[in-house]
C-alpha cells in the first residue's frame, strides 16, 4: 500500500478519534442543563456520563480482539455508524432512560476508535515510530476534547444542548462514511496465524507487563476522564465563581497539555529507545500537580490554567502504555494487547465519574440553583482526593514494569 494511503487511512482513524472525544466530554458542558432536564443529582449524572464508559470499556477486549482478526476498515466505519446513531437517540431522550441508552451506544461505536488508530498505525506505518504516532492519535483525541469545551458551551448557548447533540451525530455520520471509503482492507492472513479467535487475547492476557501497564494507563487517564472530562466545569462555577463558557475555556487547558504533550513524550520515548523512565516521571508528575490543584485554596486563574496545562502533558504519558505493552507481546496479538490496556484505560471513566459524584452527593449541603445541585469547595476537595491517590498507584505500576524496546 501507497504511504499517501496509510497515511489517509491514519488520518482518517483520527478525524474519528477526534471527534468521539468530543461526544466523550460533551457532558461536562451540560451539567445543569441535563439536571434541570431529568431532575436528577450528581450520581445519577455521574452514571448517565459514565454509561459511555461502560459500553466502551466493556468492549475493548472484543475490539483487539476483532482487529486482530478482520482488520480496522469496516469495522470503524460500522461503529462510527452507531455512535452517530446514539448520539441522535441521545438529542431526543424524552426520559433519561432513553439518554442512558443514547450515551450507551455512542460508547460501543467509540470502542473502536483508538484501537482503531493503534491498529492502523501497527499494519501500515514504521514500527520504531510507534510511540510518536500513537501520540499523534491522541493529540487529535485532545483537539476533539477542546472542542468539546468552550466551543462546544458557546453552541450550546445558542443552539441547546439537543439540536448541538444532534449536530454531532450528523459529523459522525460523514466520518464513518470517510473510513469505509478511504482505510483499506487487511490481506487475509495465513490460518496458522490464528487457531482460534481467541488465541490472541489469552497471548495478551498471560503477560503480567499487559496488566501493569493497564494500570499505568487507568491511573493516568482517570483524571482527564472524570475530572476534567465531567466535573471540572462545575467544580469552577461552583468555587471558582466562573461562568459555563470561561470554566470550559479553561479546562481546555488540561486537553491543550495532553495536545502537546502527547507527540512529544511519544517522540522522546522512541528517541531514547526507552520508555520506563517517561512512565515514572509523568506519573510522578501528574501525582504533584494534582495535589496542587486539589489542595492548595483560592489559586489565581493563571495558576489554575499553567497546573492543569502542566497536569495535562504529564498525563499524556498514558500513550507509552501501548507501546511497552506491545513490545512484551508478539505481533498477532498487538489487538488484543491493545484492547486489554485499554479496558483500564477508558474503565478509569466508568470508575471515577461515578464515583467523584456519589462523594459529591454525600458531601452536599442541599444547595440548589436552576434545578441543579451545587456542590461547595469541601466536597469537591473530598470528591477528587481519589484522584493523586490513583496518580500515585499508576506511578508504582510503572515502577514494577521492566524495559523492552519496542520492535
Amino acid at each position: 500500500m501507497s504511504k499517501l494511503r496509510a497515511y489517509a487511512a491514519f488520518t482518517l482513524a483520527a478525524l474519528y478519534f477526534g471527534h468521539e472525544f468530543v461526544q466523550r466530554v460533551s457532558t461536562s458542558v451540560v451539567v445543569g442543563d441535563l439536571m434541570a432536564e431529568f431532575a436528577v443529582g450528581g450520581a445519577v449524572l455521574g452514571s448517565l456520563s459514565a454509561f459511555y464508559f461502560y459500553a466502551y470499556a466493556s468492549m475493548q477486549i472484543p475490539v483487539g480482539v476483532l482487529m486482530d482478526r478482520f482488520g480496522p476498515r469496516r469495522l470503524m466505519s460500522f461503529a462510527a455508524g452507531i455512535s452517530a446513531c446514539g448520539a441522535l437517540l441521545f438529542a431526543a431522550a424524552p426520559a433519561i432512560q432513553f439518554a442512558y441508552l443514547g450515551r450507551a451506544m455512542i460508547g460501543f461505536g467509540a470502542s473502536f476508535s483508538w484501537i482503531g488508530i493503534l491498529t492502523v498505525a501497527t499494519l501500515w506505518l514504521p514500527p520504531s515510530r510507534f510511540s510518536a504516532y500513537a501520540g499523534l492519535g491522541q493529540a487529535a483525541g485532545m483537539a476533539g476534547a477542546i472542542l468539546g469545551q468552550a466551543p462546544l458551551a458557546m453552541i450550546v448557548e445558542s443552539l441547546g444542548w439537543r439540536l448541538s447533540v444532534g449536530l454531532l451525530a450528523l459529523v459522525g455520520g460523514a466520518v464513518a462514511a470517510g473510513i469505509f471509503l478511504t482505510v483499506p482492507d487487511v490481506p487475509k492472513r495465513p490460518r496458522q496465524v490464528h487457531t482460534r479467535l481467541t488465541d490472541s487475547l489469552k497471548i495478551a492476557a498471560s503477560n503480567p507487563q499487559t496488566w501493569l501497564n493497564a494500570v499505568f494507563g487507568l491511573s493516568m487517564t482517570g483524571t482527564m476522564l472524570s475530572f476534567s472530562g465531567l466535573w471540572a466545569v462545575p467544580w469552577l462555577i461552583s468555587v471558582y465563581g466562573f461562568e459555563r463558557a470561561g470554566a470550559a475555556a479553561l479546562t481546555s487547558s488540561m486537553f491543550i497539555g495532553w495536545a502537546v504533550g502527547s507527540p512529544l513524550i511519544g517522540w522522546l520515548a522512541d528517541r531514547a529507545g526507552r520508555l520506563k523512565p517517561f512512565q515514572v516521571g509523568c506519573g510522578t508528575g501528574m501525582c504533584l500537580t494534582l495535589i496542587a490543584l486539589v489542595y492548595i485554596p483560592a489559586l489565581p486563574t493563571a495558576v489554575l490554567g499553567t497546573l492543569m496545562f502542566t497536569n495535562g502533558i504529564f498525563a499524556s504519558g498514558m500513550v507509552l502504555a501501548y507501546g511497552a505493552a506491545r513490545a512484551h507481546n508478539p505481533p498477532e496479538a498487538s489487538g488484543a494487547t491493545y484492547g486489554l490496556v485499554n479496558t483500564g484505560v477508558v474503565g478509569s471513566g466508568a470508575i471515577f465519574q461515578p464515583l467523584i459524584g456519589l462523594f459529591l452527593d454525600l458531601n452536599w449541603g442541599g444547595a440548589m440553583q436552576a434545578g441543579a445541585r451545587v456542590y461547595s469547595a469541601s466536597a469537591y476537595e473530598i470528591a477528587f482526593t481519589i484522584l493523586p491517590a490513583a496518580a500515585a498507584v499508576g506511578t508504582l505500576a510503572a515502577m514494577l514494569t521492566r524495559e523492552k524496546r519496542p520492535v
